[in-house]
């Protein structure tokens, strides 16, 4: 599927102490995700990567247990956004309880949980993952590049990165959203999708551009990614959480990169 079109940032006229100037301003409309024409949540996010997003979301939210329970992605436009329509295997769809499951609110794009329908995907327990350690030299070679791959970011100064950094540092992919949690689950859409195809990224950590919140973790441990490197500090259920699936955990600090 070709991702559908929509204005990812949109120019807007700006006056700074008298002169006149432009500013791309970022774009961000309700998705849809529909599951077998089944409502499942509305997140708020950047019109881009939206099939990496399907993709990504829903092996986060054990919709499915892996990518190739996905069998087609389907973007649709509506009045207000755009519809994600997903076909996934059959058996897996007999397994699931979607009512039960789908969130009932929006999801905000600062936040990656909002609508949860009841409590027990909050408290579930996380998966135990293949720990990486990076080197530090490679986290601090990813970290002084990571800007100059945020494209969306460097037009628009408002949307979040996260990148997948081989252990030699270097960036292999980047993805953006105005949600952190959204560019989490495009990032690892994308692996996942790589996988899928064969072309499978290279060993290495996720890295993103802001705090490292639960969210963030539980997203990296439902797709088994072994270590976590992030701009600023994890809070402590963050930290809690990334002990529990054996994630290290890694953060930019005054004095170079702090691990946890």
């Amino acid at each position: 599927m070709a991702d559908h079109e929509q204005e990812v940032a949109r120019a807007v006229d700006i006056d700074i102490d008298g002169t006149r100037d432009q500013w791309q301003l970022a774009n961000e409309c309700p998705l849809a995700l529909v599951y077998h024409q089944r409502n499942y949540a509305v997140m708020l996010a950047s019109p881009q990567d939206l099939t990496d997003f399907a993709y990504g979301f829903s092996i986060s939210e054990r919709v499915v247990s892996d990518a190739s329970e996905i069998k087609s992605v389907r973007a649709v436009p509506n009045v207000l956004g755009i519809d994600l329509h997903m076909e996934i295997d059959e058996k897996r769809l007999e397994r699931l309880d979607l009512t039960q499951r789908r969130r009932h609110l929006v999801g905000a794009s600062g936040c990656g949980l909002c609508g949860l329908d009841n409590a027990d995907q909050f408290l579930a327990k996380l998966p135990k993952v293949a720990a990486v350690t990076p080197a530090k030299d490679a986290m601090d070679k990813a970290m002084a590049a990571f800007s100059s791959h945020q494209q969306l970011n460097q037009q628009t100064h408002s949307v979040h990165g996260a990148a997948w950094v081989s252990l030699s540092g270097d960036i292999i992919a980047v993805r953006e959203d105005v949600g952190r949690h959204n560019a989490v689950d495009k990032l690892l859409g994308a692996r996942a999708r790589a996988a899928l195809a064969g072309e499978a990224f290279p060993q290495g950590f996720l890295m993103v551009s802001s705090r490292c919140s639960f969210e963030i973790v539980e997203k990296a441990a439902r797709h088994n990614v072994g270590a976590l490197l992030s701009i600023s500090a994890p809070t402590a259920l963050a930290l809690d959480k990334a002990a529990e699936a054996g994630l290290q955990l890694y953060a930019g600090a005054p004095g170079g990169i702090a691990r946890f």
